[in-house]
């Protein structure tokens, strides 16, 4: 593959591109970012089309911008894991950015379409839609059940995981709801009151919810 030489200008735009603008570069950190912690096998797993060199090549470059680090984990699993840094999850704003460009790209979900990975779905269709003025004096910890798996969402700390206390509110939403929501085809409110999606907490802590992530 072409190798990216930069583009030689003295712009924050053209530097940031230098350093994320290569194919698989954002992905990479989407994945540690939603996912946390990777083994190589994880990603290569998660990232389909992908050469190992290269998923190499890019984790060593994001390694070198001081954007990935490797770890050990302790016996009895003692692998080697790669994590996101504290400057690489500056893209974070990135991320969700684009994630808010493109939900409207997506097709809309099909029973013979690609499968809607929950992740994505919790990411994209919630967490990029994080509202810090509307988080203003809010504690809330919720849980999101989306498909079987549950994912940690705080009111708090740009809408990341928010400790190990009991959750105030879980919500439980296919994956497919979740893109219905964002591309307009119902909304959070009419999937509960028809049973698409539950909501086990008080009625405070949902309005809380949706109001910090600007869920309709």
């Amino acid at each position: 593959m072409p190798v990216n030489h930069g583009y030689r200008q003295y712009c924050p735009i053209a530097r940031a591109l230098d350093v994320l603008g290569d194919r698989w570069t954002l992905l990479i950190l989407r994945e540690l970012t939603n996912a946390g912690d990777r083994r190589f096998t994880d990603l290569r797993r998660s990232l389909p089309g992908i050469a190992p060199g290269l998923l190499s090549d890019r984790l060593k470059a994001l390694a070198e911008h001081g954007l990935v680090t490797t770890r050990e984990l302790p016996p009895p699993a003692a692998r080697t894991v790669y994590a996101i840094t504290a400057r690489g999850r500056e893209a974070v704003p990135v991320l969700r950015a684009l994630a808010r460009f493109g939900l409207p790209l997506l097709d809309p979900p099909a029973a013979d379409g690609p499968r809607v990975d929950p992740a994505m779905a919790v990411q994209a269709a919630i967490g990029a839609f994080y509202d810090a003025a509307e988080a203003v004096g809010t504690d809330d910890r919720y849980d999101i059940v989306v498909d079987g798996r549950t994912f940690p969402l705080a009111s708090r700390r740009g809408g990341a995981e928010g400790g190990d206390r009991p959750a105030d509110l879980t919500l439980t939403v296919p994956a497919t709801t979740l893109v219905d929501v964002r591309q307009g085809r119902t909304t959070l409110t009419e999937a509960l009151a028809e049973g698409r999606a539950v909501a086990e907490g008080p009625p405070d802590a949902l309005a809380r919810l949706q109001r910090v992530f600007r869920l309709p």
